[in-house]
């Protein structure tokens, strides 16, 4: 959703984007949510916003300090982006808690970082293939490198559900299910059938 960086893109441009490249949109709205932020963010809430359509963001350590993407591979075809809209569902978790981080533990072991990177690839080619299995397939390695790359990003003390067990119900009756991001949040469920509690995305394609 990148409730708080879209609140900050509002706040800065209104409902308009600036008409300017949209990777210095991204900069410029990376640096004023991270501003003063021991922990910053990702840039992917950012990117999310500002490009329209299905993208792939691949990044490089040594690339501006890995922060933004070395490469983003775009798709604004509207047939793409219909039928992305038929196959996922949003269901609502729960917000984050007060206290919460999920960088507590950080397991960077490059074997588990590299299939992270995989489930990307898998997950873009698996929407441009109009593959529901696939996408699920995708989905589901991914949350389990989360798992074991950062843990606290399913498992913390300050968690008032248990986010794994919701995710392996999903994952156990539908193609697939992930998280929106860590600690929770909504839950991307992929099903061409009504998931009870939950809503259809929309996707911009301009």
């Amino acid at each position: 959703m990148g409730t708080s960086t879209r609140r900050i893109a509002v706040e800065r441009w209104g409902d308009t984007l600036p008409d300017r490249s949209p990777m210095d949109l991204v900069k410029e709205l990376y640096e004023a949510e991270n501003a003063d932020k021991d922990e910053p963010s990702g840039s992917q809430d950012m990117i999310g916003i500002i490009y329209p359509g299905v993208n792939r963001l691949d990044y490089a350590y040594d690339h501006r300090g890995g922060i933004y993407p070395s490469h983003i591979e775009s798709n604004t075809d509207p047939e793409v982006a219909d039928w992305l809209e038929r196959v996922v569902s949003m269901v609502p978790i729960a917000p984050r808690p007060d206290g919460y981080t999920p960088l507590g533990i950080k397991n960077l072991d490059p074997k588990w970082v590299r299939r992270l990177g995989d489930t990307g690839v898998a997950c873009y080619d698996a929407i441009l293939a109009y593959d529901s299995r696939a996408l699920g397939t995708a989905m589901n390695a991914c949350m389990e490198c989360w798992e074991a790359i950062l843990p606290h990003t399913v498992r913390h003390p300050t968690l008032r559900v248990d986010l794994l067990e919701i995710l392996n119900y999903y994952q156990s009756r539908y193609e697939g299910a992930m998280y929106s991001g860590c600690g929770g949040g909504y839950l991307y469920v992929i099903s061409e059938e009504t998931v009870p509690g939950g809503f259809r995305i929309k996707v911009k394609t301009t």
